[in-house]
């Protein structure tokens, strides 16, 4: 649980705990208020965080031996939902009753959910059932609707930060769905390969797919014809968009032990100009930009934590889970870092006043 400083002192432990295995996802309420996180045996626990007295609250929600895979709060707060093994579950937070969230019925066909994603506008929740994609609405809790992928088993999936448009992604590429109309055809981007991992940039202008032929293609909205990176050494795990202001578009791609950063030259004919970030000796299992901010988070099965200043100088590197990372998330302010690990390891790192001067943009 040591932290060793290669530059300056920015994030402190502040908070440590243990699930029964493996930390499948985490995730933070919009408001920060609340840390949900879940495990390979079932669990899926909530943790209130008292600003007044500085404690951690436990929450359990459920526990049974059915892997849950995926979490995700609703853009209000007011709804979690968790995909796994036994398929979709949906807590409501109960506002005349203090931290009481209420599980919520709901209806699908029997799969196992391991990908899901809330509309950032409103309460549409999209989650995968094999080759499908169902859209359940908090407003219309009765009806659904089924988008078909129809090529493979859903790989991936993410909304516009508009919220007017959903990419889905597996064999043969993306489509994209707009929300207003669920029965229009959808947007086809052709590829040659599989697409395991889609993201939007975060004025939806851009938005970057990664594919199992070790490739990168980048997509400007309304023009077919992407920018394709080549030359990684497997396949894209992870796509993540910085949302500083002010600043060409920025992402950054994790492929087996190294991350890309690319940024985009102001000449389309240059197209996208790459970094590569190195100092893990494991496969990188997740990464993330701070919010507003340039400040990367790298976790990795070597059991470190790397954070990369402006995304290109390695500034300081968090331990504590000594069989390996498995999954990141930030605070939506920024100021906390929660990490789980391969042995049920939960920790949350705080940036600390010492690292109060040093400019994280």
């Amino acid at each position: 649980m040591n932290s060793k400083t290669v530059d300056s002192q920015q994030f402190d432990l502040s908070f440590s705990q243990m699930l029964e295995d493996y930390v499948t996802a985490i995730a933070w309420s919009p408001q920060g208020k609340f840390l949900a996180t879940s495990s390979a045996a079932g669990e899926v626990v909530l943790w209130e965080h008292t600003l007044d007295r500085q404690e951690w609250q436990r929450i359990p929600l459920q526990s049974h031996d059915q892997s849950v895979d995926c979490l995700a709060f609703s853009s209000d707060g007011c709804f979690l939902a968790a995909g796994g093994q036994a398929g979709v579950k949906i807590w409501q937070l109960d506002r005349a009753k203090v931290n009481q969230w209420q599980p919520l019925s709901i209806t699908h066909s029997s799969a196992w959910v391991d990908r899901l994603a809330w509309n950032p506008l409103s309460n549409q929740l999209a989650f995968s059932l094999g080759r499908h994609v169902q859209i359940w609405d908090a407003t219309t809790p009765d009806t659904s609707t089924i988008l078909n992928f129809a090529a493979s088993s859903v790989l991936g999936l993410d909304w516009s930060s508009d919220g007017q448009y959903l990419a889905i992604a597996g064999y043969h590429g993306v489509k994209i769905w707009e929300s207003r109309n669920w029965r229009e055809e959808p947007y086809v981007f052709d590829l040659p390969t599989a697409s395991v991992a889609i993201a939007w940039a975060g004025d939806s202008k851009y938005f970057a797919i990664g594919n199992m032929d070790r490739t990168i293609a980048v997509f400007e909205w309304n023009n077919p014809d992407p920018w394709v990176m080549r030359g990684f050494p497997g396949k894209i795990r992870q796509i993540a968009w910085s949302t500083a202001s002010q600043r060409p578009p920025l992402f950054a791609a994790a492929s087996v032990d190294g991350i890309v950063v690319w940024s985009k030259h102001p000449d389309d004919l240059v197209g996208w100009e790459s970094r590569v970030l190195q100092h893990h000796d494991g496969v990188v299992q997740a990464i993330a930009f701070q919010p507003n901010s340039l400040l990367l988070a790298s976790a990795a099965e070597d059991g470190l934590i790397c954070l990369w200043h402006k995304a290109q100088h390695l500034a300081q590197i968090l331990e504590g889970a000594p069989q390996g990372f498995s999954y990141l998330a930030w605070h939506p302010r920024g100021q906390q870092l929660a990490a789980g690990g391969k042995n049920g390891e939960l920790q949350v790192w705080t940036r600390s006043r010492r690292g109060q001067g040093f400019n994280l943009c």
